[in-house]
């Protein structure tokens, strides 16, 4: 499955209540529409500047991981409704050891596309192959800095040695097995310029996606200089050469067309908390749900999802707007 088909598909269709009709008969027929993003692990072991990991007290309480008795509950719960499994998703899960067998279990439950989310530092040749031999169709790599000095400056505990070692894993592997990489660039006013550079630096042959994300708070953060306005004036021609650069590399390139508003919301990220489901040692989908004793059905019922996501088909997107969402940005595709 081309989960990037799903997301250009996503923003094609305006109508969102169109959307939420597709969700609601997705739904009631017992088909697949879950993203469902799994943290087995409460940890990371990089302390990077734009991260809650860097917040010393919230550490101290951020802890715990699911055992794999566990997940292999919550995969017979949920993974029939999951359209897209993401291990990974606010911290670092080549920490957990049965990583392997989580993918596999994706598989088993035939997950169409799984993805793990990693700073890639701990990532070997043997440990990307045994991945890709369990099912794995996408490696999803944090960065924050193009070049040495500003990588490890923003990636505390990071060496960018090992990092561009797995980018050359990557670029031999690919010419022999199907996987996609996909490069998750967060930037700041003091690692935007580098971007124009990103392919004397980066092979073409290494990575299929580049998503270019601005900074947002993430918490009590080292690093906590949000403001975007001094790249303003230049932002549009730096996104232009790196857009252009992705055309003759064949990368798809997911970026804001302008730098983003507080007041401005993502039309496309209406029914992004309805497909979300976010999974870790201290929740699944939703506080109350009793995942050890309940099915994903019988919990749907009994707190009238259907109802929700049917009702949705018929409210206003400015009354949508007004709820919590996660993706506050545009994103553009080559």
């Amino acid at each position: 499955m081309n989960i990037y088909k799903l997301i250009r598909l996503n923003r094609l269709v305006r109508n969102h209540r169109l959307k939420f009709l597709a969700l609601f008969g997705l739904h009631k027929l017992g088909f697949r529409y879950l993203a469902i993003n799994l943290d087995p692990v409460l940890a990371c072991n990089l302390r990077c500047t734009m991260c809650y990991f860097t917040d010393k007290e919230y550490v101290k309480k951020f802890k715990g991981q699911l055992k794999i008795e566990e997940i292999e509950r919550i995969a017979e719960v949920m993974f029939r409704r999951a359209l897209k499994l993401q291990i990974g998703c606010g911290t670092e899960p080549t920490l957990y050891k049965n990583l392997p067998q989580i993918v596999a279990l994706g598989k088993r439950y035939k997950v169409p596309y799984i993805s793990l989310t990693t700073n890639a530092n701990l990532l070997t040749r043997d440990s990307i192959v045994e991945l890709l031999d369990a099912g794995l169709d996408e490696f999803t790599i944090s960065l924050h800095g193009v070049k040495k000095d500003t990588y490890e400056k923003f990636m505390q505990k990071a060496q960018y040695e090992i990092f561009m070692n797995v980018f050359r894993t990557f670029a031999e592997l690919k010419k022999s097995r199907t996987f996609k990489v996909r490069i998750n660039y967060t930037f700041n006013k003091d690692n935007f310029y580098e971007l124009s550079e990103f392919f004397d630096y980066f092979d073409g042959k290494s990575f299929d996606i580049l998503q270019i994300r601005p900074i947002q708070k993430m918490g009590n953060t080292a690093y906590n200089d949000f403001d975007l306005k001094p790249l303003k004036e230049e932002f549009p021609a730096v996104i232009k050469t790196i857009r252009d650069a992705c055309e003759i590399n064949g990368i798809i390139l997911m970026a804001p067309s302008e730098l983003p508003s507080k007041s401005k919301v993502n039309a496309s990220s209406l029914v992004f908390d309805y497909t979300f489901c976010y999974v870790s040692p201290d929740q699944v989908w939703k506080p109350d749900f009793n995942w050890r004793e309940q099915s994903f059905e019988s919990y749907s019922k009994e707190i009238g999802w259907g109802k929700v996501l049917f009702r949705n088909i018929f409210r206003s997107k400015s009354d949508l707007k007004n709820r919590p969402n996660r993706l506050n940005y545009e994103i553009e595709f080559n």
